[in-house]
Parts: C-alpha cells; sequence; structure tokens
C-alpha cells in the first residue's frame, strides 16, 4: 500500500513538476504580515532601504524565504508598534504568515522566524499632536 506523499509524487511526476518562487513566498508572507495589528511595517535592511530610495518598491521588503520542494522557511525582520506585547505580536504574525502560505502554495511551513528590527513611535507622535 502506498502512501499518501508517494502518491503525491507519483502523480506530480506524471503531470509535470510545480515549483513556486521564494519571491511568491515573500509576498505572500508581506501581505500577511501587513494584516496583523501590532506590525508597523517590514525592515530591508541597509540595501533594502537603498533599493526603495532609488523608486523600486519591493512587497518582499524584509523578508527572506527559503523554498523546497515540498516545504518553506520564513524569515521576517519587521517593525512593531510601541506599546504593544512583542511577543504576542510575533506570534499572531507566525501564525497568519504560516497559515497564508500553506493555504495558497501547498507548502508545509516549517518555521517562521520573526527579528524584531525596531520600534515606531508614530502612532504615538500623531495622538499627541491631535491628529489620527
Amino acid at each position: 500500500m502506498e502512501t499518501k506523499d508517494e502518491d503525491q509524487t507519483f502523480k506530480a511526476e506524471k503531470q509535470g513538476v510545480i515549483k513556486i518562487s521564494e519571491e511568491v513566498v515573500a509576498t505572500i508572507a508581506s501581505l500577511a504580515a501587513a494584516e496583523v495589528a501590532g506590525i508597523a511595517g517590514m525592515s530591508g535592511g541597509i540595501a533594502g532601504d537603498l533599493v526603495e530610495k532609488l523608486g523600486r518598491k519591493s512587497l518582499s521588503k524584509g523578508i527572506k524565504a527559503d523554498v523546497g520542494e515540498n516545504e518553506a522557511n520564513i524569515d521576517l525582520n519587521v517593525i512593531v508598534d510601541y506599546g504593544v506585547n512583542i511577543h504576542e505580536v510575533a506570534v499572531q504574525l507566525q501564525n497568519s504568515v504560516r497559515n497564508a502560505v500553506e493555504n495558497m502554495t501547498g507548502l508545509d511551513v516549517v518555521n517562521v522566524n520573526v527579528h524584531i528590527q525596531g520600534l515606531s513611535f508614530s502612532s504615538e507622535i500623531k495622538e499627541e499632536d491631535g491628529r489620527s
């Protein structure tokens, strides 16, 4: 009796190979991250910031995705809003990204590593100025 994994491999060989690029996985992760309350933005590092200043915006800024045949590892570099519970926001971010990538691609997301790169004080400053 064949296992489920063997059946999937056989069908894939018979029908062809499906490859999902790392950029696609990173974009899905970015869109999922944008929906998590408490995430102010993504941190792309010096190189990413330089590219953005030159006019090229990337939806996958601050995200590194390693995609294998059936699984993915995702690293997120984020900036969180000041005053939020960082641990709770990070766990919610991991769950949101894992669910979005697995549902849209069928890949098994092995790890979602969250790297907090900074704090955003912009919402607090706007409230003090009376703006929203």
